[in-house]
Formats: structure tokens, C-alpha cells, sequence
């Protein structure tokens, strides 16, 4: 999935905002495939070298009662509930490095500011969820 950062507060008529595209999927890749694999199911050859399994990542929604837990998908990725990289979840806190601009979300009618590529990914997983 990609998502249009729109950077500029103001935009005038005879000036479109300058946009900047993040792809959830290329995040992914970067990101996270050494350890969940490219197709997000817990199964690159870094896995078996972890302590912890990774999960299967497609079947998020599946382990949530059919509905895809977007806050908590966030969360589990930027890593501040988790306390420090090590322990009983080994997974990196990449909410310490650049997650991009900030975007805003609706939450309740709400603005709620995301950093962009964190809602990429989350986005992205979003799309690979299996039945």
C-alpha cells in the first residue's frame, strides 16, 4: 500500500503540495523480512536462528477474531510498550530510528498524528492478512 504525505500546511491554488510516497511493502522488505520473511509468515532462514519464532504475519486477523488490530500492530512495531531491543521479545524497537513525517489519522473524529512509515507498514500487513 502506499501512502501520500502532504508536506506544506498551506496550499495555494496554483500550487499542488509536494508529496512524498511511502510504500508499506518496500518498508516491509527492508524492514522486516530478514526475520519474518518476504511474504510475512514467520519463515526466513534468519528464523531458525532466532530464540523467539516469529509469527506468521498474515494471520494477525485471524488470531484477533477477523478484525485487524491497527493500534496494537503499531505498537508491537514501534516498540515503546516493549521496553528495550532483547529480553522476552526480542524483536528491534524501530520507533527509535525515523519512521518519516508525521500523518495525520482519525481516530473517533480525532487528528492523530502517525509517522508515515509506520502506518505504511501497518498498512501493508493489513493487506496480506489470509482468511
Amino acid at each position: 500500500m502506499r501512502i501520500i504525505i502532504l508536506t506544506g500546511i498551506l496550499a495555494l491554488a496554483a500550487c499542488a503540495p509536494e508529496q512524498q510516497v511511502i510504500d508499506g511493502e518496500a518498508a516491509f522488505v527492508a524492514q522486516c523480512s530478514a526475520c519474518h520473511g518476504r511474504d510475512g509468515r514467520g519463515n526466513a532462514a534468519m528464523a531458525a536462528s532466532l530464540a523467539v519464532t516469529p509469527p506468521d504475519l498474515t494471520l494477525i486477523s485471524a488470531r484477533n477474531g477477523g478484525t485487524f488490530p491497527q493500534d496494537r500492530v503499531m505498537s508491537q512495531i514501534d516498540g515503546f510498550n516493549r521496553g528495550s531491543h532483547g529480553g522476552a521479545d526480542p524483536m528491534p524497537r524501530f520507533g527509535d530510528g525515523d519512521l518519516g513525517p508525521l500523518v495525520m489519522t482519525a481516530e473517533d473524529g480525532n487528528p492523530v498524528p502517525v509517522p508515515a512509515e509506520l502506518l505504511a507498514l501497518s498498512n501493508y500487513l493489513e493487506l496480506i492478512q489470509q482468511p
